[in-house]
């Protein structure tokens, strides 16, 4: 079906030139708001009827009228109707339907990957100061920044991975205190102890590693303590290498590595953020005033204009941050995307007004956002503030031990990144279709259970079922299994342009109800041999798609699993 869609795209494209010579109408098909309407639906005849001041209706019909002399039309279409206003409704043939399973069949882990582009992209994500666990924000975060790492992948582009955090500053020197207080003998709740200073139990175990003199390695830094306590510069340095590998094995646990690991210091050390300045004072966007340096935002939609340099000799914090975006541009990345709290929002206009105002050929929207709202953890119906370990909130690793990876990662990616979610940790821990993981994990499962019971039947495993007879799959839960499975590739394009992973968790669990409602409807057993062989080919397909989506989540893929409902039966003909 999909080489029988870019025919038909094809054979529209042209039909349109032809009955409006230099538009710029655009091919595209829309799925219909009902099933019974078609397959495809078009509007172009609507789009073209203000331009070419013509009755939209009759534009579709001379529109359907070049699309019939069409050769793709004659072979893949059985109807095309005028529906409404203008809207052309489009009938597929059952052979467009029934293609889709040989494609995938053939393409097996790659159907919907698209050829290498030579773009190069980075998302970075998580991004958090080395001052304690990562957090469910994080999480989210993390989730979402993988899966649409992996999207992008699946489009053809390089993909890096990139967390960036800030190595000194006030955090840090507040980690560093709050241990040698820690070392000191003090702890939260004595008199001398700061009211700013981190409370968590991991500062205990921070001074208690330095004491015994350890070293510590993480993914980009390795570190020996001296033991000192009198050591502050040591007890940051040591701090900080020790919450890198604790949020290193958090990640793991994720089941996330990072390709990049970018230091704030760098953009001091280096130069970056003094040259990056300067190119903005010498482009006449900043102003003295009060003593501090000022940049002047508004031109570039800020509701106030910002200050850089404080009075004090300072930078404010989106000043590093309009160097660092620098620094990707220069590296070379055609797209860049930042995945960070909502509380971030008022500095994208400010941070993309720095880099232009530079000069240096940067896109304008350069950098891309994707900003996520808060996670709110219940447990027993009830909302769960408190992780021992970190003090004050629940953390990655806490939602991990308490449910499983797979759960945090599709839970956490199952909503649009801008509205908040409710993870409920006994809903992640059902075994049934309440549990939107498990419902489609479920699906892969069935179906795996039902191809082994064929193959063991048979005497042989599934190798051959890509010769079935495809044209035996007409019943109406199969047509609709299979348009689901030919919609994955446009769906991952979709998802990779909108910059939205959820879209891959919505597909999932869509084609896992497809693919149930089929089982429901139609066996696979005690069939005639040549429509039992089409439709393990169909489940075979199933199955595979269903796995690549699952993949591009960084979800598992089981072949077996149980439930908690004993209406559960495989086929047993």
């Amino acid at each position: 079906m999909i080489q029988a869609k870019q025919a038909l795209l094809t054979a529209l494209a042209d039909s349109l030139q032809q009955i409006a010579p230099g538009s710029n109408a655009v091919a595209a098909f829309e799925s219909p708001k009902q099933a019974a309407h078609g397959d495809f639906a078009c509007t172009a005849a609507m789009q073209l009827a203000k331009p070419l001041k013509a009755n939209p209706r009759e534009l579709a019909t001379r529109l359907i009228a070049a699309l019939e002399a069409t050769p793709a039309f004659q072979h893949w279409v059985q109807s095309l109707e005028i529906a409404g206003p203008g809207f052309i409704n489009i009938r597929l043939k059952p052979a467009a339907k029934q293609a889709v399973v040989a494609e995938v069949l053939g393409a097996g882990a790659q159907f919907g990957h698209r050829a290498a582009t030579g773009k190069h992209v980075m998302v970075e994500f998580v991004s958090a100061n080395p001052t304690g666990p990562l957090h469910v924000g994080h999480a989210r975060q993390a989730a979402l920044g993988d899966a649409l790492c992996s999207v992008f992948k699946t489009q053809g582009h390089d993909v890096t991975r990139e967390f960036y955090y800030n190595d000194a500053g006030v955090q840090i020197a507040t980690l560093a205190n709050s241990t040698q207080m820690r070392l000191k003998g003090f702890k939260p709740g004595d008199a001398e102890w700061p009211e700013a200073a981190y409370n968590g139990d991991y500062i205990q175990d921070i001074a208690d590693a330095f004491l015994a003199k350890e070293t510590v390695k993480a993914d980009d830094r390795e570190f020996s303590a001296s033991g000192d306590i009198n050591d502050l510069d040591g007890i940051r340095q040591f701090a900080v290498a020790y919450l890198r590998h604790e949020q290193d094995l958090d990640l793991q646990a994720f089941g996330l590595k990072f390709d990049n690991y970018f230091l704030e210091s760098s953009v001091y050390s280096g130069g970056q953020l003094e040259a990056a300045v300067q190119r903005i004072v010498d482009a006449g966007k900043t102003y003295e005033e009060g003593g501090a340096l000022w940049f002047k935002s508004t031109d570039y939609g800020d509701d106030k204009d910002r200050v850089m340099r404080k009075k004090d000799g300072g930078f404010t914090y989106f000043v590093p941050d309009v160097a660092y975006h620098v620094n990707k541009y220069e590296r070379g990345y055609t797209q860049c995307i930042n995945i960070q709290g909502t509380d971030h929002h008022g500095t994208i206009a400010r941070v993309r007004g720095g880099l232009q105002a530079q000069g240096l050929g940067i896109p304008e929207g350069f950098p891309d956002y994707v900003l996520n709202k808060m996670v709110t953890v219940m447990k027993g119906g009830e909302e769960v503030k408190i992780s021992k370990r970190a003090g004050s909130y629940v953390t990655l690793r806490d939602l991990v031990d308490w449910t499983s990876r797979d759960a945090v990662r599709f839970f956490l990616i199952s909503r649009k990144a801008d509205t908040e979610f409710v993870f409920d940790i006994d809903l992640a821990l059902k075994a049934n279709d309440e549990n939107p993981v498990f419902y489609v994990q479920y699906a892969h499962a069935r179906i795996s259970s039902v191809i082994r019971k064929w193959a063991a039947e048979m005497g042989g495993d599934v190798t051959g079922v890509a010769g079935a007879d495809f044209s035996l799959l007409t019943a109406p839960t199969e047509e609709a299994l299979m348009l689901k499975l030919a919609a994955y590739p446009d769906m991952l394009t979709g998802a990779a342009q909108g910059l939205a992973p959820h879209d891959i968790a919505f597909y999932a669990r869509d084609l896992a109800g497809a693919y149930h409602s089929y089982y429901a409807a139609e066996r696979v057993m005690d069939q005639a041999p040549e429509l039992s062989r089409a439709r393990v080919a169909l489940l075979v397909a199933t199955r595979q798609v269903l796995a690549n989506a699952l993949t591009v989540l960084g979800v598992s893929a089981p072949e077996q699993m149980s439930r908690e409902a004993a209406q559960d039966q495989p086929e047993t003909e």
